[in-house]
């Protein structure tokens, strides 16, 4: 089961990516993959539209989403797999997390407004496939059309993280109540790229200690962030734990992912794959 091509971590117009649910499902069929989750950041609302979407192009499925979590002053994505998206407290707690992002973009326009580049949430705006989850990326794909910088890693690199011009920091969900949303719902939290904290090794332990008391039962080894080293660092990390593992490119788009749907690694062998903790929920073609 280690060797499944699933690929359990993209993001698509719903909110920060370029593809919708059904371009996405097409091509992760087209690059072999065997089950596929859409995880969105902190919204649901493409779910149904995925799973139709995997049906008609043959892949199983699991409802997914990617929770944006404060912790240590860092903000760190909990992704959650196999839950009911239908689930009351898990649709409620979603709504709360995406309030206030306006109004932060609003703050961030200004902040960029403040060195010179004027009409920043307007434009922003331009790439937002839902008003309600404007984000970084969307001020990014601004800044780069109107060539401010060459590509969105530059725009990470001069502006909108902490101590650059548009850098606003949101208060998100705490780290118990995402786990909390999704283990109520049914489905499995898994600590989504950890090695892409700017984390100490203690603060990286108090994470997942924190994680686990919650009833966190899950981290990404393998995902498109991660180094070769990494893949085999969070792999003992999840023996040492007793944690399940997953794997997902983190695919938002084909020019500026870095890894395609489908095209990570397998897991290793020795690790208990999420899927498997799952199995009673993953939606195949035959059943939806």
């Amino acid at each position: 089961m280690s060797i499944l091509n699933a690929d359990l971590h993209c993001h698509s117009t719903v909110s920060d990516g370029t593809l919708s649910p059904e371009a996405l499902a097409q091509r992760a069929a087209a690059n072999g993959v065997e089950l596929w989750a859409l995880t969105d950041h902190d919204e649901i609302g493409g779910q149904a539209r995925a799973r139709d979407a995997a049906r008609a192009a043959g892949i199983a499925w699991l409802s997914g989403v990617e929770v944006s979590v404060s912790f240590c002053g860092e903000t760190v994505h909990i992704v959650g797999l196999g839950f009911d998206p239908e689930d009351p407290q898990l649709v409620a707690g979603l709504g709360q997390t995406r309030g206030g992002r306006e109004a932060r973009a609003r703050d961030m326009a200004a902040s960029l407004a403040q060195v010179g580049i004027h009409g920043a949430f307007e434009g922003a705006l331009t790439y937002v496939g839902n008003p309600d989850l404007i984000s970084r990326t969307h001020f990014a794909r601004y800044l780069v059309e109107i060539g401010v910088c060459h590509d969105t890693p530059e725009v990470f690199r001069r502006f909108l993280t902490q101590g650059k011009p548009g850098f606003v920091p949101h208060r998100w969900a705490g780290l118990g109540e995402a786990v909390r949303w999704i283990r109520d719902a049914g489905g499995i939290a898994v600590v989504a790229h950890p090695g892409r904290y700017r984390f100490s090794p203690t603060e990286e332990y108090a994470l997942f200690t924190e994680f686990t008391g919650h009833g966190g039962q899950g981290v990404e080894v393998v995902t498109g962030s991660h180094t070769t080293a990494e893949y085999q660092k969070y792999a003992d990390l999840a023996i040492e734990l007793d944690l399940v593992a997953s794997r997902g490119s983190d695919f938002h788009s084909p020019t500026e992912s870095r890894t395609d749907l489908g095209k990570l690694p397998f897991l290793p062998g020795k690790l208990s794959p999420v899927w498997e903790a799952l199995d009673a929920r993953i939606v195949r073609p035959e059943a939806v």
